[in-house]
C-alpha cells in the first residue's frame, strides 16, 4: 500500500514512526516549512521533518497544497495519512488516493472538531478524551468515523502530556485502521452533527489568570494551556508565569488576587485568591527569570506574600 504522509509537530511523530517500522510504503512525507526560533531566529525543521529526514524520505514542505495536485497525482498514492498537518486538503486533493485522506483527530468527533480538541477537554474539565480515525471530507473535521478510542483524562494531566498519550494511542489506532479499511472491512459512521461542538486556536492572551474565576477553573486553564501558550499574571509590573498549580480547600476568605502562605499541610506553600477557593502554586516562572518551585521562589522574593496579582 503506497501512503503519503502529512504531519507536522510531535504528535505526528508516532504515527509516522508506526508506519515506518511496518510493512506499509510511505513515499513522501508532507508538513509544514521550517519555522525561525530561540533567540537567533534561525529557521527550525518541524519533528516530522526530522523523523522523515533521518529515515532517508522524501520530504516536502509547500506554502499551500493546491500548487502540489500533479506532483500528488505522480505519487499515485494508495492512501494520504494526515496528523496535525497544519493545512487545509483542498478537494483536488482529497480526490486523488483510492482509499481517501484519512485523518487523527484527538478527541472523540463529534467533539472538539477544530484546532485545540486536547486544551479543550481539559479546560471542560471533561474526565474522558480520545482519539478518531475519520475519512476526510471537505469540512472541518466532519468526515465520517472509521474507528474510535477513548482514554481516561488523569487529573494531572497537562496538554502536554494528554497530546503525548493520545498521539501513541492514535498511532496505534491507525494501524488496526489501515488493512481492515483497505480490506473493506469498516463501515464508515456519519458524525451525528446535532452532537457537534468546535475549538478555536488559542493565542498568547488566553493564558492571563483571570482571579475572579475559581481555583478549579483556573487549576484546568494552568493544565490545559501548558506549554503553550501558557498561564500568567502580573506582579511588580513583570510577568508571572504560573506552571503548575492546585485548588486548596480553606476556610479563609481571601481576595482574588491576593496572594497567601499557606499552612505546612497544605498541597503547596503559597496560594492565591480566586472567585472560589485558593490556587495553590507550584512552580513559577518570574520575567526574565528561571522556571522554579514556589518554595525557592519564595525564599528569593520576600514581598511577594499579600501582594496583589493582575
Amino acid at each position: 500500500m503506497r501512503k503519503v504522509f502529512m504531519g507536522t509537530p510531535e504528535f505526528s511523530v508516532p504515527a509516522l514512526k508506526k508506519l515506518l517500522a511496518s510493512e506499509h510504503d510511505v513515499i513522501a512525507v508532507y508538513t509544514q516549512m521550517d519555522k525561525p526560533a530561540g533567540r537567533s531566529k534561525s529557521p527550525t525543521p518541524p519533528p516530522v521533518k526530522k523523523v522523515a529526514g533521518e529515515n532517508g524520505l522524501t520530504v516536502l514542505q509547500p506554502r499551500t497544497l493546491r500548487d502540489e495536485v500533479d506532483r500528488l497525482w505522480s505519487l499515485s498514492p494508495d492512501v494520504i495519512v494526515v496528523a496535525a498537518f497544519g493545512q487545509i486538503l483542498p478537494q483536488s486533493v482529497l480526490d486523488i488516493p483510492g482509499l481517501g485522506c484519512l485523518n487523527i483527530h484527538p478527541s472523540l468527533l463529534p467533539r472538539y472538531r477544530g484546532a485545540s480538541p486536547v486544551a479543550s477537554a481539559i479546560l471542560s474539565g471533561d474526565e474522558e478524551s480520545g482519539v478518531t480515525i475519520m475519512l476526510m471530507d471537505a469540512g472541518m473535521d466532519t468526515g465520517p468515523v472509521l474507528k474510535q478510542r477513548s482514554m481516561p483524562i488523569d487529573p494531572e494531566d497537562t496538554a502536554e502530556s494528554l497530546e503525548g498519550k493520545l498521539a501513541e494511542a492514535g498511532a496505534k489506532l491507525l494501524m488496526e485502521t489501515l488493512p481492515e479499511w483497505a480490506e473493506g472491512r469498516i463501515t464508515p459512521q456519519p458524525q451525528r452533527e446535532e452532537d457537534a461542538t468546535y475549538t478555536s486556536p488559542l493565542s498568547k492572551a488566553d493564558g492571563e489568570m483571570d482571579w475572579n474565576l475559581s481555583a478549579n477553573e483556573l487549576w484546568r486553564r494552568v493544565r490545559a494551556l501548558y506549554p503553550w501558550p501558557g498561564c500568567y499574571t502580573r506582579w511588580q509590573g513583570k510577568m508571572l508565569k504560573i506552571l503548575d498549580a492546585v485548588p486548596v480547600s480553606s476556610s479563609e476568605e481571601v481576595p482574588p488576587g491576593m496572594v497567601v502562605s499557606l499552612p505546612d499541610d497544605a498541597p503547596a506553600p503559597v496560594g492565591v485568591g480566586t472567585g472560589e477557593r485558593i490556587l495553590g502554586l507550584h512552580r513559577v516562572q518570574l520575567e526574565g527569570k528561571k522556571a522554579m518551585s514556589a518554595t525557592d521562589f519564595l525564599r528569593g522574593q520576600r514581598g511577594f506574600i499579600e501582594a496583589k496579582l493582575g
